[in-house]
């Protein structure tokens, strides 16, 4: 019995020191990546950015202290939204929830009515109290709540057409969390602007659709007998993508493994959301081939806490996006072109 427990010590004491090991061995590459980032990229970053070198250094994550100005550049302002715009859009937010609170009589403006606007309130302040809950820094009272809800508010003010939608909270405290709160807005709202995420946001349905089925093309390429495993149950993916797609993997995933999906997503766009899916169902393939539709659905909206960035982008890096000749973007442009509006009740979590 001694000579065994000495064995699991001396065993225990290996798997510690592999462990350090491998951890200074991940600080020392984030720290030479951060200096090449830092000295080389990002001065000369329209140069760069396209290269092999940078896209393979990208690949493997984003260092922190770069994080933020990188996905700030990659994700582009469009828009041309000034932090000035920012304040006047704020301002409008502070003024709304006073009036709000003081009386609930105002005519309707920019064709979005009184009511609309105070759900829209309602279901932020709701949201941001379930928004990284185990964090504690968005909660009232935490460091980073009333940023939240500023640059919430300003946003439905900023586009009173799109309003508020749950799942954007995660989005824009994941951007908070590594960005000045100016850049945090003005990077969401260019962000939700991509076509991908405008769909979403909107319940564009037909445009859902062709997305989802875009994705399903590539899911019976690559996955073909798990494909078939959830056709037998008839399990569309809009039951288990709208929520990743809704917060960017951010609430479904470890957050710093959320953060290198976004890492990727900012350098290759909407595909690689769709890549990451077909990553997750490669990488849990075993276990959902033995299950059925409750409990696939059950086990892809929540997903096992243990889940690690080396296995999971393996299994990304693993999916081919590619059909026959085929890139997404082709399949996407020729994919359900004559979609009928009856089709739009086909999915089962569309129809709510």
């Amino acid at each position: 019995m001694v000579a065994e427990a000495k064995k699991r010590e001396i065993k225990d004491a290996h798997k510690r020191k592999k462990i350090m090991k491998e951890r200074f061995k991940q600080e020392e590459n984030i720290a030479s990546a951060m200096v090449i980032w830092i000295n080389e990229i990002l001065p000369n970053w329209e140069v760069m950015r396209s290269t092999r070198r940078v896209r393979e250094l990208w690949w493997q994550g984003l260092p922190p202290s770069v994080r933020g100005k990188v996905w700030s550049l990659a994700v582009g302002n469009e828009l041309n939204i000034t932090p000035e715009l920012y304040e006047i859009f704020l301002s409008r937010a502070k003024e709304r929830w006073k009036s709000f609170s003081e009386t609930s009589s105002e005519n309707d403006t920019e064709g979005v009515s009184v009511a609309d606007r105070e759900a829209s309130l309602e279901l932020i302040k709701l949201d941001i109290s379930r928004t990284f809950p185990s964090l504690y820094i968005f909660q009232k009272g935490g460091p980073y709540h009333d940023v939240l809800h500023s640059i919430l508010g300003a946003y439905t003010c900023y586009r009173p057409d799109v309003g508020y939608v749950q799942g954007m909270s995660f989005i824009a405290a994941v951007l908070i969390l590594n960005l000045e709160e100016a850049d945090a807005f003005i990077a969401f709202a260019n962000l939700l602007n991509k076509p991908c995420q405008l769909a979403f946001f909107r319940v564009d349905h037909s445009m859902m659709l062709k997305y989802f089925a875009t994705f399903e093309v590539f899911f019976e390429e690559n996955l073909s007998k798990l494909f078939l495993h959830f056709k037998s149950y008839s399990l569309t993916p809009d039951i288990y993508l709208i929520d990743w797609i809704f917060t960017l993997y951010s609430k479904s995933l470890p957050l710093d493994l959320a953060c290198r999906v976004w890492d990727v997503f900012c350098r290759d766009g909407e595909e690689f959301l769709f890549r990451t899916g077909l990553g997750i169902l490669r990488l849990y393939e075993d276990i959902l081939l033995q299950m059925d539709f409750i409990h696939i659905a059950q086990f892809l909206t929540k997903l096992p806490e243990d889940i690690t960035s080396e296995k999971l982008f393996s299994c990304i890096a693993a999916i081919q996006m590619q059909n026959s000749t085929k890139k997404w973007t082709q399949v996407f442009a020729s994919v359900m072109k004559d979609i009928k509006e009856g089709d739009k009740n086909n999915s089962p979590a569309l129809k709510g």
